[in-house]
């Protein structure tokens, strides 16, 4: 007995460990930057696109009223229960304070793309993105605006402004150019991410068990076959059926899998190149480009430091010479 209690302590003490391990190592933050730049972008680019016809997504007239919106949200549609989003959009009754709150808003991710005032930007953009959401909801909101308004709002828990930023080079021309420091907050924020997104691919695997479709292959046609988001002509496929049954049962495995064989080294690469070419394929040939991108940035958090600072500290230090010349360091 005395033995099997010290066994189980020991069990114990290593399950704390680990825990505290995989929570709380310093890690060095040039994957969280990396998501900051990208998301930043995307966020930007997705905002501004809703200016092609801001007042008729967001306006008081437009095609969710703020009337009906605020009706609903009181009372709830067809018995559901009431909902208890709010966003400042909902109070706003004139076009040319919408368009005021939306400039607001571009600079705002502009500020976060460039890492200008980070963890501020950060903070603002998770809460900008996330009533533009509520607005439009449940008119206009898709997976793209989750994906972001998720990354946004882990990029505001961890320092996300350390590298590739104007913060960075407004550091280094005051003379801090050493190794930026390694961060428990920055490994905090990517374990997030990291939970976040495996929680999602599980999901999306568990939900395709439930269509017939997913099972005989033929989701893959029905995708490519649908003239409405077709950009690139693949219809071509349906002349190989086990070409279509193998993409089809592969993306379940994986989405099924990924949870488990995102983690271990030998792996990781793998899931990786998969998730590549699974989003690939569907923002090239699905016309869903803005999501698989989003997507792919959200894939990130799986990088290792040393492999995005081989890819982006290059660019990054021309970049830095560019501006400050010696000072750069």
């Amino acid at each position: 007995m005395k033995n099997l209690r010290s066994s189980l302590a020991e069990y114990w003490r290593d399950v704390w460990q680990a825990w505290n391990q995989f929570w709380f190592t310093p890690t060095a933050p040039c994957t969280l930057s990396a998501i900051r730049l990208f998301t930043g972008a995307m966020l930007f680019y997705t905002h501004l696109v809703w200016s092609r016809d801001l007042a008729a997504f967001f306006g008081p007239k437009g095609w969710l009223p703020i009337d009906l919106l605020n009706l609903d949200r009181r009372y709830g549609v067809e018995g559901e229960a009431p909902s208890f989003l709010w966003t400042l959009f909902q109070h706003v009754e004139s076009v040319g304070l919408l368009w005021s709150l939306h400039l607001v808003a571009l600079t705002v991710f502009f500020c976060l793309m460039i890492g200008f005032f980070s963890r501020t930007s950060a903070v603002l953009a998770a809460i900008i993105s996330i009533m533009y959401a509520a607005r439009v909801t449940p008119g206009a909101y898709f997976g793209l605006d989750k994906i972001n308004c998720m990354l946004a709002l882990y990029l505001m828990l961890g320092p996300c402004g350390a590298r590739y930023s104007i913060d960075r080079l407004w550091r280094m021309r005051r003379g801090a150019t050493g190794e930026v420091p390694k961060s428990v907050a920055a490994n905090v924020a990517i374990r997030l991410i990291q939970i976040h997104l495996c929680v999602i691919y599980l999901f999306a695997g568990l939900g395709k068990l439930e269509g017939e479709t997913w099972w005989t292959g033929e989701a893959i046609w029905l995708a490519i076959a649908s003239l409405e988001y077709q950009t690139i002509d693949v219809t071509w496929l349906g002349h190989h059926p086990w070409m279509m049954n193998l993409l089809a049962h592969t993306t379940v495995f994986w989405e099924l899998s990924y949870c488990f064989l995102i983690w271990p080294r030998l792996t990781r690469p793998w899931m990786l190149a998969i998730a590549v070419g699974m989003h690939a394929f569907i923002g090239l040939c699905m016309g869903l480009l803005t999501f698989a991108l989003v997507m792919l940035i959200a894939n990130i958090a799986f990088l290792y430091p040393q492999t995005v600072r081989k890819v982006l500290d290059p660019l990054a230090r021309r970049f830095s010479l560019l501006l400050l010349g010696d000072k750069a360091g």
